[in-house]
């Protein structure tokens, strides 16, 4: 029998996926959270999960292991990139060529190919990571030559407080991005993930074509 607060996280999660189309992944983002309540989100559903980072995410890697999908949605520092090559099944945070060819190599090194998304800094904040719009095809042109690492997409911040709706037009900005993309149908490149919204703010992502969500805070309570 389950205690109240993991009783809680349950609940919160069966009532999340009730809100989410059949088409959208959810990605629980679950930084800082314990290995019970990592667990307890798995029980009620949970599939694909995230880590902001690599050292803190092993552990629970390594507990839960292949039950789920294992996604790196925190930026990625290139000396990370052979563990994360090693324990992640996505990498949602590719901003630069330098970042890419470094995981491409862990990937080389040991015969996997690696699902990448390119992290788009779509409002152009100082204190965000990604690649600023106006840059983001010459990088995918770039990356579409590595071997062992493929682009599946693109994933977005946006703003993560305040009122979801000022986050519109940045999710509509990269999903005409995304669409840009598909058209130029580069080698290596297939354009099928779209990661948009958090707890704030999934809901207008999804109506603005997201097909990837990160929720930590709905699904676990807060920090």
């Amino acid at each position: 029998m389950m205690n109240e607060p993991m009783n809680e996280i349950f609940e919160s999660v069966k009532q999340v996926l009730e809100t989410i189309p059949p088409h959208v992944t959810l990605v629980a983002a679950a930084k800082t959270r314990t290995l019970e309540e990592v667990e307890t989100a798995v029980q009620a559903g949970i599939t694909h999960i995230g880590y902001n980072y690599v050292q803190e995410a092993l552990p629970i890697i390594q507990a839960i292991g292949d039950r789920v999908q294992w996604h790196m949605i925190g930026h990625l520092q290139r000396n990370k990139a052979k563990v994360a090559a090693q324990r992640f099944d996505m990498v949602e945070t590719i901003d630069s060529l330098r970042l890419a060819e470094a995981l491409d190599r862990r990937c080389a090194a040991i015969g996997k190919k690696m699902p990448v998304l390119v992290e788009v800094n779509s409002g152009r904040e100082a204190n965000k990571t990604g690649v600023f719009p106006e840059d983001l095809d010459d990088l995918v042109r770039q990356i579409s030559q590595l071997n062992h690492i493929q682009v599946q997409g693109l994933m977005t911040m946006g703003p993560g407080f305040g009122d979801p709706e000022n986050a519109r037009p940045y999710f509509r900005a990269t999903r005409e991005a995304f669409e840009r993309l598909a058209s130029l149908n580069m080698p290596n490149v297939v354009m099928s993930a779209l990661s948009m919204g958090m707890s704030n703010s999934y809901l207008v992502a999804i109506e603005e074509g997201s097909t990837m969500v990160r929720i930590g805070t709905r699904l676990f309570g807060r920090r």
